[in-house]
């Protein structure tokens, strides 16, 4: 699935992060993930937790990476508290799916809050976007079907 360290491609900018190959802050970090800013804001607080493994997307993602998943979600749940972001529930966090990953590095997208995200920010990350999927909706399809479909 993943390349044992972050070089999963040179070319690869999150890689290139992960490696402190780039001049990104990083947020918070572990010996597993880290998270940073989107360059491309779609929300107030928009970050986003990547693997320091290189992994495609979240089609690569099998049911034992269920574990995996859960901690980037805890991460990003973190830096919003961090960043003081109070209502925790108006946060949408969400994969884009593949052909729809615009950097092929498995990526979670933490935006709040999610209610007040613009029209843009509402076709790429809202409940309608068909190219966006929400980490209870692969959560799900992990556990029943072992891959996301």
């Amino acid at each position: 699935m993943g390349t044992p360290d972050a070089s999963g491609s040179e070319h690869c900018p999150f890689c290139q992060i992960a490696n402190n190959q780039a001049d990104t802050e990083i947020l918070l970090s572990d010996d597993e993930l880290l998270c940073f800013r989107d360059v491309k804001p779609g929300a107030t607080h928009h970050y986003l937790v990547v693997t320091r493994t290189h992994i495609d997307n979240c089609k690569s993602l099998q049911g034992d990476d269920i574990p995996l998943v859960e901690r980037m979600v805890e991460m990003g749940r973190s830096v919003l508290e961090k960043n003081k972001v109070s209502d925790l529930d108006d946060v949408r966090m969400g994969f884009h799916v593949p052909p729809f990953s615009s950097v092929p590095h498995l990526h979670l997208h933490v935006l709040a809050p999610a209610s007040k995200m613009n029209f843009k920010s509402q076709l790429h990350y809202g409940p309608q976007s068909y190219w966006f999927i929400t980490v209870d909706k692969v959560l799900s399809q992990l556990k029943t079907r072992g891959k996301i479909k």
